[in-house]
């Protein structure tokens, strides 16, 4: 199927590589007779944009440019990767980006020492509004229209991004994404049985799902929860998509009808919760630093992997020949939290 696609600001550096992880696959092939692991590096989608978010982006500008707004508002926690990519692909394409953020405990801007993606918002020249949890929790809807609001009495025009980039604009970087990823696997001479990956807001998932349906693979997207439950992300999933339709119904193809139970989420892996490891994800991240040279992050990417590791120790993926994890970036969020990594740099 030929996908026409909307216009978009060429932001990140595609097609990313395919590789397999072949010494971590060895090492779980036997005794659960696992598959061979492979990673879609979208960590290397740019430099400091990396990530899943600049797919995304790369849409999401290209329709700020075309309604005619020069900044972006858009929100997540304090170390919110989408953010900092927002922040940096705002840069570049001469746009401001304002970000509102859910502090990870009672401070505010003044009071903390940037880290990580904060640090990067800063350095990118975002205006960076810090509230309280309860507070964003309550008025993120209200916060968006003030700030709106604020920029329009300036004579200025803001875009509004939800959370992630998640909706149905942002869904077409997953979409491209997945013809991107099928290619490169086909290119190898598979198809994937499964491809998997962090979700968080939805919309990577999202785009993987529809995307893959579009081209009419039998590949299965699952998506392993860093936050909510599965049965909200199977309604976040239904949303987007349900949203794209209605944003783009030129893109419909005649008879196209998407198939929400071919939606595949896995809760078991959260933790204590939203940006919070445990000592086995932890664990789960060095051994796949020393065992590939590849870093997972502990918010998104480690998470959704010691998942999968799990799940193959468990039989899910028994028999399975090619599996595709999608690396959606967020290494900047291993710093924050380089005390959970102590046990790794002990000496043995």
């Amino acid at each position: 199927m030929n996908i026409e696609y909307p216009a978009r600001e060429l932001l990140a550096n595609l097609p990313t590589p395919l590789q397999a992880l072949d010494r971590i696959s060895e090492t779980f092939s036997y005794p659960y007779n696992g598959p061979r692991i492979w990673v879609k590096r979208d960590d290397l989608t740019e430099s400091a944009m990396s990530g899943n978010k600049l797919r995304k982006l790369e849409f999401i500008i290209a329709e700020a440019k075309a309604q005619g707004c020069d900044t972006l508002i858009t929100c997540g926690g304090e170390q919110s990767n989408h953010c900092r990519a927002t922040a940096l692909a705002a840069a570049k394409a001469g746009l401001q980006a304002h970000v509102l953020l859910r502090a990870s405990r009672n401070s505010d801007a003044g009071a903390l020492t940037p880290d990580g993606n904060l640090l990067v918002d800063y350095l990118a020249g975002a205006r960076v509004s810090l509230y309280p949890l309860k507070e964003y929790l309550s008025r993120l809807p209200t916060l968006f229209e003030e700030w709106r609001a604020h920029y329009l009495q300036q004579g200025r025009k803001a875009l509004c991004i939800p959370t992630g980039g998640s909706d149905g604009l942002g869904i077409w970087g997953y979409i491209a994404g997945a013809e991107e990823v099928i290619a490169d696997c086909r290119g190898q001479g598979f198809e994937p049985e499964y491809l998997v990956c962090a979700t968080g807001s939805g919309g990577t998932q999202s785009g993987l799902s529809l995307g893959c349906q579009l081209l009419g693979v039998s590949t299965q997207v699952t998506g392993y929860a860093v936050c909510d439950d599965e049965a909200y992300f199977l309604r976040k999933v239904a949303q987007d998509v349900a949203d794209w339709e209605a944003r783009y119904p030129n893109a419909v193809v005649d008879g196209f009808t998407f198939d929400t139970q071919r939606v595949a989420v896995i809760d078991d892996y959260i933790g204590p919760g939203y940006a919070m490891a445990t000592e086995e994800i932890y664990q789960s991240i060095a051994l796949l630093a020393q065992q590939e040279g590849l870093l997972l992050d502990p918010v998104y990417t480690g998470k959704a992997f010691h998942g999968l590791l799990n799940e193959i120790k468990r039989g899910r993926y028994r028999d399975c020949k090619n599996l595709v994890f999608v690396h959606t970036g967020g290494q900047f969020g291993i710093f924050p939290q380089r005390a959970g990594f102590k046990s790794s740099w002990a000496e043995k």
